[in-house]
């Protein structure tokens, strides 16, 4: 989403914290126990102990848009993978956001508070169970379990019933009077894992999520003049679409150019389901850590696909879904698209691992597993760069488990990267420098500590920083400074080693020294764990007949690349470029030396990219 002993560990984190034995980056004790236990290795890839649970996941809803109702039976059946016998299962109630006394850090309208999940009856191995088995604190319901020892699977049958909001619209909701985004919407299992145990952080709003990998079957009823799409495969098209309809959509799977699924005149004729009192809608999906759906009954559909992985032939599918008042959702579709062949071919030059992307008119910025719900913008480049992103996510953290409640970094960092660079390919003529100007404003204050402070422990402008911008161009300057070839190899190693896996920081940063075979721990360091601001200066410049020699000084501490723009009289430019590798050495200074070929008007140091608290000391005029 856009809105840190054993008597020989020391010496084994500190100096073998990856391979190389310059710079050693700080290790919190919890995270050290797990190099231990052999969970995770020093130079990155999972330990030959590495575990994680898993869970197999039937849902049963029926959803009433009149009165917001969502009820529904859920059947789990949940493998213990971990060393662990456990006594307890952990759940996760995320409507309960809505519930009176709810604690939040994001408002709610007092018409959306409401009585939270009911939990309506709880079996376990069908075993009926009582009210006394479990206990529901805000977001988190504990339930107490006959022990389930390693490798042992427990089932649980869940029915619950609550009320959708129908404003407060944070991340779920009621869009308008015909159109629902739904998410969060059944009892799941919380991540039980390596490093904390059971994931036992509320969900209060702002901070994000952490799920593991399942395997999702679920059946949605609704009535039978909306439809639905969702995250997964839609098994039963023919069942709920008449016939033209489901053709459609089996030509757009397979077609390189947009299908209108769902026009005006095919609303008015009112002949699109099969059924007209209710449909139920079946959708299965594997490996993703969760499943949303939306419904409308009178949003268009435009829908196409392309071939994401030429080595097999493999297709992804890739539909608008949209209110036809909203005049720039037309061109979502084509934003959407080149956005998954971007993120296939160019960056993170990935095949889109999901067999369809969902863009659903919403009223947020939100990603979740092959659904994003966006809101409608009036500006072109406000679309496109909104639609990347949240399609971004798709690697970050679907694809990649990471624990986005604690580590926003790890995903919004990466969906602002890919932002930046496939904005500009949708459309060359967008700059997209979304949040560096609110960074270089607050860096160095009070309220900008270091990207690795705790996702949990921050709120505000600290949170907003630390996990979009700050990490983001702390990817970018490390693409840059290993260049697209050396990064990309680097960037693959750490896709490969972690996909459908729960990376924790340390993996990332390891897994791109061992990548690259560079040690970046210099820069990790000073980017991502120390405090301290991005400042550079032209602080002399030195001109004899045409030689200019240039000297930059880094009078912060935070490195950034050095760009250098030579402006001629006659209104040409000359850019002098140095990656972030320039800095490695703890120098205060670097010497830029250019030929003027024609008269030099002025220097400027800096582009957007390139953060700068100070940028009066930038230009150097010519006398």
């Amino acid at each position: 989403m856009v809105n840190i002993y054993k008597s020989i560990l020391p010496l084994l984190v500190t100096g073998s914290i990856n391979c190389f034995a310059q710079i050693t980056l700080p290790v919190p004790v919890n995270l050290r126990e797990t190099y231990t236990n052999g969970t995770r290795t020093i130079n990155g890839a999972p330990g030959k102990n590495y575990w994680q649970n898993y869970a197999e996941y039937y849902i049963k809803i029926n959803f009433n848009p009149q009165n917001r109702n969502l009820s529904g039976n859920v059947a789990i059946d949940y493998t213990n993978n971990s060393p662990d016998t456990l006594n307890q299962i952990d759940f996760k109630l995320y409507p309960n956001l809505y519930k009176k006394g709810a604690i939040r850090n994001m408002p709610v309208l007092p018409e959306d508070i409401n009585d939270g999940v009911q939990i309506q009856q709880l079996s376990i191995n069908k075993q009926p169970q009582n009210e006394k088995q479990w206990t529901i604190d805000g977001t988190n319901m504990t339930v107490k379990t006959p022990a389930i020892a390693p490798k042992q699977t427990i089932h649980f049958d869940i029915s619950y019933a609550y009320n959708l909001n129908k404003t407060s619209h944070i991340r779920t909701g009621q869009v308008d009077s015909g159109a629902f985004f739904i998410a969060y919407f059944f009892p799941r299992i919380a991540v039980y894992d390596d490093i904390d145990g059971w994931n036992q952080q509320h969900y209060q709003g702002i901070q994000e999520f952490y799920n593991d990998f399942c395997h999702f079957t679920a059946e949605i009823t609704v009535p039978g003049d909306y439809e639905v799409w969702a995250t997964g495969n839609l098994k039963n098209a023919n069942e709920v679409y008449n016939d033209k309809f489901a053709k459609r959509l089996n030509n757009a799977a397979e077609s390189d150019t947009v299908t209108d699924i769902i026009t005006a005149a095919d609303i008015k004729a009112g002949d699109i389901t099969s059924n007209k009192i209710t449909n139920t809608w079946k959708f299965e999906a594997d490996s993703v850590t969760d499943l949303a759906f939306a419904i409308s009954n009178h949003y268009f559909w435009k829908s196409t696909s392309l071939v994401v992985d030429p080595k097999t032939g493999r297709r992804t599918r890739v539909d608008a879904v949209f209110n036809h008042d909203h005049k720039s959702y037309f061109e979502v579709i084509n934003y959407a698209r080149k956005t998954v062949e971007a993120m296939s071919y160019k960056f993170p030059k990935w095949p889109y691992p999901y067999p369809h992307e969902t863009v659903f008119d919403g009223l947020d910025q939100m990603e979740y597993p092959m659904m994003v719900n966006d809101a409608p913008y009036e500006k072109t480049e406000d679309d496109i760069e909104l639609t990347d992103h949240e399609i971004f996510h798709t690697m970050f953290p679907f694809y990649m488990g990471v624990n986005e409640t604690k580590y926003a970094w790890m995903d919004e960092g990466w969906a602002t990267v890919g932002e930046w660079v496939i904005s500009s390919v949708i459309d060359p003529k967008i700059t997209d420098l979304f949040a560096i100007n609110n960074y270089e404003i607050n860096a160095g204050t009070e309220n900008d500590p270091p990207v690795m402070t705790l996702s949990t422990l921050q709120d505000g402008m600290a949170y907003q920083n630390n996990s979009y911008p700050k990490p983001a161009l702390g990817y970018l300057y490390v693409k840059d400074m290993l260049g697209d070839t050396l990064f990309t190899k680097a960037l693959h190693y750490y896709i490969t080693q972690w996909h459908g896996k729960h990376p924790m920081p340390y993996d990332f940063f390891n897994c791109i020294n061992t990548g690259s075979g560079i040690n970046l721990n210099w820069f990790w360091k000073s980017w991502f764990f120390d405090n301290g601001v991005p400042d550079q200066a032209i602080s002399k410049v030195s001109v004899l007949k045409k030689q200019y020699s240039v000297i930059i000084t880094n009078i912060g501490t935070k490195p950034v690349p050095i760009d250098l723009t030579v402006y001629y009289n006659d209104g040409t430019t000359m850019l002098l470029h140095r990656s972030i590798a320039c800095w490695k050495n703890g120098n205060k200074t670097a010497t830029l030396n250019f030929t003027g070929q024609k008269a030099v008007q002025k220097l400027v140091l800096g582009t957007g990219y390139d953060a700068d608290v100070d940028k009066d000391d930038n230009v150097w005029m010519a006398k």
